[in-house]
């Protein structure tokens, strides 16, 4: 049986390091070691919740893009999550931008460009359709 906490724990740690290397420049003097964290953040994310994240992936890809291949989960990952405050439990609750996550094809948008992007807090994955909807198609 899976820690959802701990897997949520582990997502926002990840999205934390990604807001704090967003916010740096390559020249600064931390950023590679700011890098190397993330690195190992998700390195030790796929250790621990891959093959979980892998079946809720192939199930999601089932059902909504059959034609794509899933990928590693931390491919699922934005580039860039915006922290839009906190739940009553105190976590940080993250979005995303329209151009965050892997590019499928969604078989109920034949003609759109779509997205599915794994956001925490709650653990989602979220199917962004071009730059005007969001579809959230799994929560843990």
């Amino acid at each position: 049986m899976i820690d959802l906490n701990a897997l949520n724990s582990a997502l926002i740690g990840i999205a934390e390091k990604k807001i704090q290397l967003n916010k740096s420049h390559y020249s600064d003097a931390d950023y590679d070691v700011h890098e190397e964290e993330l690195h190992q953040l998700e390195d030790d994310f796929l250790t621990q919740y891959g093959s979980y994240l892998e079946e809720v992936l192939a199930d999601v890809h089932d059902e909504l893009c059959p034609d794509n291949d899933v990928l590693l989960p931390i491919a699922y990952l934005a580039k860039k999550y915006i922290r839009k405050g906190e739940n009553k439990e105190g976590k940080p609750v993250y979005d995303v931008g329209f151009e965050e996550g892997v590019i499928v094809d969604a078989d109920d948008y034949p003609k759109e460009l779509t997205r599915l992007v794994l956001i925490p807090s709650p653990i989602r994955l979220v199917l962004q359709v071009g730059q005007r909807t969001r579809e959230q198609v799994w929560q843990a």
